[in-house]
């Protein structure tokens, strides 16, 4: 049987628990073929299919990202795509595998952030998370000027996760920038929690 017949479209199901399960029992049982077929649904299945194939994939991709990390090309050409759930689910499969194949990422990030800047709120986080995670592989000098650049620009409900999720990775060189935004930003968060999570990043930002 086809893997592509375990999917929730082929069993008639409008939910993404068969996707999920489908995602963890690949993450438990490897079948490299089964994972190729998904990543090729992409490009030549119906929008339903590759609806459900991005689900299983970057679910899978959580759970064991060098089982899909082989197969970034396939979402790196889905930025480009109409399909917006697509394009979420193909952010969100990058995000998983950039620690593995971190310089086809970056050859792509124009792409990836005009995809974030076109998507939702968690397509923005996403896009936040991956320059995290190719500072966090040795590109900082490229990346933290744009993660810098996407701090100073983030809504305010977001800004504390991203100021949190950059500091790990700012090196000496951007120390003085971040911690200036950091301070310039929070003469203007009023909610009590948000402030004090921000003044938590100060703080170690400044040790």
């Amino acid at each position: 049987m086809s893997v592509l017949g375990k999917l929730a479209s082929a069993l008639g199901r409008n939910d993404e628990q068969p996707n999920v399960e489908l995602a963890e029992a690949l993450a438990a049982k490897p079948d490299a073929a089964a994972i190729a077929e998904l990543a090729g649904a992409l490009a030549t299945g119906t929008t339903a299919v590759s609806n459900d194939a991005i689900k299983v994939l970057y679910e899978l991709g959580a759970l064991k990202p060098e089982l899909v990390a082989p197969h970034a090309p396939a979402f790196l050409k889905l930025l480009s795509g109409k399909n917006n759930r697509n394009v979420w689910g193909a952010l969100q499969a990058i995000e998983t595998i950039t620690s593995l194949q971190p310089a086809a990422v970056l050859a792509q990030l124009p792409a990836i952030l005009v995809a974030a800047d076109k998507g939702s709120v968690i397509a923005k986080d996403k896009a936040v998370a991956i320059l995290v995670k190719l500072a966090a592989a040795g590109h900082g000098s490229k990346v933290l000027p744009v993660l810098l650049e996407r701090l100073d620009g983030a809504a305010p409900n977001q800004f504390p996760m991203y100021a949190e999720q950059a500091q790990p990775v700012i090196d000496a060189a951007h120390r003085e920038a971040f911690v200036r935004l950091l301070e310039t930003r929070l003469t203007s968060i009023e909610a009590s929690a948000k402030r004090t999570r921000v003044e938590k990043v100060l703080r170690r930002a400044r040790a």
